[in-house]
């Protein structure tokens, strides 16, 4: 672990994205070379016995960081919309309310929306965490992190996005975003994590996507009526708290206020600014 400059000394403007599609390349194919080997099927056994190592080690710091960070709620959404877009003043507006309602606001640590929530939630005084991805193109982790870390696997940081929350919210995205609110849809459908909110930011966006999931899947039977109660879509972020806020301490029993504590035995710390790089 190594200490970073805490976030809160640098300028309000410092994670302003400007062109958010010439700041942000997402790249079609990995240039990682180990990533790309770990995608081309098996290998010698050694080599195989190596990169699960190295997931574990992942794993386990990702354990170690996020441990005590908690009650969270997973924010996800574009990195492509600039400061000045008003999905991003959305995304703000929920950080901060999640914040106020007791919730430590997870996001994929990057800029645009990702980077709205966390500003929101550190403008409230509440925490902010970000699971940032190691990239070809790196996506550089936004100025509002009070903890950051970094992993090199995708589904390795969708397990620690997932893991550590009580409630799930999709700003308006792409690919990723789509990615990581269907698993946890699915996770939910299929009972392998609990009935926790899910929430769509921003009707007139996803309005295409709910009418495709109604009137094409739900008619072709390839997902049930009632997969459609399974998420809520809403413009207020103040409703997408408050949804999240009563399932946790109504529905799952959660106590806003208990933390877990670290343990000096273990080298364990829970402080508020640290980076680590896992993998």
């Amino acid at each position: 672990m190594t200490r970073v400059t805490p976030s809160k000394e640098r300028s309000p403007d410092a994670g302003a994205t400007g062109d958010p599609r010439t700041a942000v390349a997402w790249p079609g194919v990995t240039e990682d070379p180990d990533e790309r080997l770990f995608l081309e099927g098996p290998k010698q056994r050694g080599i195989e016995l190596v990169r699960a190592l190295r997931i574990f080690v992942e794993l386990i710091r990702g354990f170690r960081v996020l441990h005590f960070v908690g009650p969270c709620a997973t924010v996800f959404g574009s990195a492509r919309f600039g400061h000045d877009h008003p999905h991003y003043e959305m995304g703000r507006r929920l950080g901060r309310a999640l914040a106020s309602s007791g919730f430590t606001v997870m996001t994929g640590g990057g800029p645009g929306l990702m980077e709205a929530a966390n500003r929101g939630a550190r403008e409230a005084e509440g925490r902010s965490i970000g699971c940032n991805i190691r990239l070809p193109v790196e996506q550089a982790p936004n100025p509002y992190l009070d903890v950051m870390i970094e992993f090199r696997y995708f589904f390795v940081r969708k397990l620690m996005l997932a893991k550590y929350s009580y409630g799930f919210v999709a700003l308006p995205g792409g690919f990723g975003t789509l990615d990581e609110i269907f698993e946890v849809l699915t996770l939910v459908q299929t009972g392998k994590i609990r009935d926790f909110p899910v929430i769509l930011m921003g009707s007139a966006y996803w309005e295409p996507l709910v009418a495709f999931l109604s009137d094409t899947m739900a008619k072709q039977g390839t997902i049930l009526s009632e997969d459609l109660l399974r998420f809520v879509v809403t413009d207020s972020p103040e409703e997408a708290a408050a949804r999240i806020r009563d399932a946790a301490l109504l529905k799952f029993g959660l106590r806003i206020a208990g933390r877990m504590k670290p343990s000096r035995l273990l080298g364990e710390r829970a402080g508020t600014t640290r980076n680590a790089t896992a993998g």
